[in-house]
């Protein structure tokens, strides 16, 4: 198997958090140490994670809580930096990760689409003719000029996913976001995954809801502490954490 066979390839992936500071090491840091063996007050939220995901294929992320799900995902969108091994993604994404992440607060939504879209890559007059789809599926048409710091949790999540699945990139990642929106606008999502599934687009999802991870994904990654405990067909992984989750 190739590089130009695959969307993603993980190999020994490892990265370290300290306790006692919020978020990962300082640049400083990183200079001053290069030990890759644990100091006091750090702890591994991934290590010796390795797989590899081609194009098309949709992949659920299980664990319970604080195994490493979040970071693995950022890992994928290159929001973090590892520690050990590498990660390669052949390819764009488009990141559903955070309700806030690339939006501006003092911003109106017109302002706000206009520029995350831009920053993802989508031309000015792409993102014109875009734009009204993009606000009738966000709900958001009575919204248009209000700042985006006005704005509820479930528009949030209503605005950043109807921006993030228009755009054109091959690899879709998805974390938890979409619990917050209604039952209705769930939906609505869901259908449009569908959508991006049946144009061959690569999905790279994290939920703890098994009805969701069984609808969308072929294939499951099992995190336990930060290890890769089960990387296989979406049933079985979802059978091995229950298990384990029943089992305490």
């Amino acid at each position: 198997m190739t590089a130009s066979d695959l969307a993603i390839e993980v190999k020994d992936l490892g990265v370290r958090f300290r306790r006692n500071r919020r978020g990962r090491r300082s640049i400083k840091d990183l200079f001053a140490d290069s030990s890759r063996r644990s100091k006091p007050g750090e702890f591994w939220a991934l290590r010796n994670v390795s797989f590899h995901v081609r194009p098309g294929e949709s992949i659920g992320v299980v664990g319970r809580n604080g195994q490493g799900k979040s970071t693995l995902l950022k890992m994928v969108a290159g929001v973090l930096i590892q520690d050990e091994g590498s990660v390669t993604v052949h390819g764009g994404v488009a990141p559903l990760i955070e309700i806030t992440g690339g939006f501006v607060g003092d911003l109106t939504v017109r302002e706000n689409v206009r520029l995350t879209a831009g920053l993802h890559g989508m031309p000015r007059a792409e993102v014109s003719r875009r734009f009204d789809g993009i606000i009738d599926f966000a709900e958001l048409q009575d919204f248009v000029d209000t700042p985006y710091k006005h704005l509820s949790n479930g528009m949030k999540v209503r605005l950043a996913f109807a921006v993030v699945s228009q755009l054109e990139e091959p690899i879709l990642l998805v974390d938890e976001v979409l619990a917050v929106g209604d039952k209705a606008f769930r939906e609505k999502c869901y259908r449009r995954i569908d959508e991006l599934l049946t144009e061959g687009r690569t999905l790279f999802f994290v939920s703890h809801n098994e009805r969701d991870l069984r609808r969308f994904c072929t294939r499951g990654l099992y995190l336990d502490k930060g290890r890769l405990a089960l990387d296989a067909p979406i049933g079985e992984v979802l059978d091995r954490y229950n298990a384990d989750y029943n089992a305490g």
